[in-house]
Order: structure tokens, then sequence, then C-alpha cells
């Protein structure tokens, strides 16, 4: 069924909304999957904070260019049958899942180029960054690399008392012995 001009506006600003909400945004080829393989995609993408469209190049090129300069990066990569991942949550784990669900189908679903945060990135990149660790984790290691050197101090303060504690004791035990 074809779409009218305001379908195809409205359509536009759905888009281009969308595209200004997302983190980032990863063009994928899907040549040859069928409709169970992509909802497995949008149910792992779900959980990881994005979303698989696959949307009529043009009008998503339209969308871009009215109203989201941030995601302009990737234009000249939307050609052929393409689906666009928008990421709203964490990039580098929606980036993991993708990845993991292209190993799985071979050469019938390809990442080719993503961008995030204005700038785009390549297949090797996007690989690299979902080798990333999680969010969380990273922000374990910041705490404790800040608070690793106050514990050193703090063991090294409380090892002067425990040490003449210790002597203490063992002129009392010389005494009673």
């Amino acid at each position: 069924m074809a779409m009218d001009r305001a379908q195809k506006a409205a359509l536009r600003d759905s888009l281009a909304e969308r595209f200004e909400k997302a983190s980032g945004a990863v063009i994928a080829e899907y040549r040859g999957l069928t409709v169970a393989d992509l909802t497995e995609l949008r149910v792992k993408l779900r959980a990881a904070g994005a979303e698989f469209r696959v949307l009529k190049n043009r009008v998503a090129k339209k969308a871009i260019e009215a109203k989201s300069p941030k995601t302009a990066a990737i234009l000249k990569d939307i050609k052929g049958p393409i689906g666009l991942v928008l990421i709203s949550g964490d990039f580098a784990a929606a980036t993991k899942s993708l990845l993991e669900f292209g190993k799985d189908r071979g050469e019938k679903f390809k990442v080719t180029a993503g961008v995030m945060d204005a700038v785009r990135v390549t297949a090797d990149d996007l690989k690299a960054i979902s080798e990333l660790p999680s969010k969380g984790v990273l922000l374990g290691r910041i705490v404790g690399t800040l608070v690793s050197p106050h514990r050193g101090l703090l063991t090294v303060l409380n090892g002067v008392p425990r040490s003449l504690v210790q002597v203490i004791n063992a002129i009392k035990e010389t005494k009673n012995a």
C-alpha cells in the first residue's frame, strides 16, 4: 500500500525524533533472514535498549537530513536493503547483541557501519566497541582505582599500632615466663 505525502511526512518526523533521542545508530544488511530471525533480533536488541527498523532508504535519509545532524555521518552508507538499529541505551551492550546475532547467521546478516556521538564508526570499530566491558564493570573499576590508594594508606597506618601491641605482648610474655 502506497503512502501519501502526509503519511510520509509523519513517518519522517517520527523517525527524526527517534534519531534525535538515540545515542547511536547501526546499519545492518539482512538479506535472507526469516521473520522469526528478525523477531529474535528485535527481542535481543530491546533487552539492550535498542530497536531494529526496516525502513525505506529515502525516508530514512530525509529524516536524518531534516532533523538529526548528529546522525548525518551515516548518510552515505544508507543504500540497498538495510535495517537501522537505533540505540537508546548502552551502545556497547547493543552492539554486542547485534554482533552475536550476526555470528550465527553468517552472510545473511552483516553489520556495515554506524554512528556514535556524531562520529561514523566502521564494522571493525563496532567489533572493538562490543568487546569493551559493560558500563557497570567500568564504573566498578574506576571506583576500585579511586579507593585503592586510601586502602593502602589505611593498611600502613593500622600496621604501626598493631606492631606496638605485638611488641608489648611479647614483653609481657617474657616477663610472665
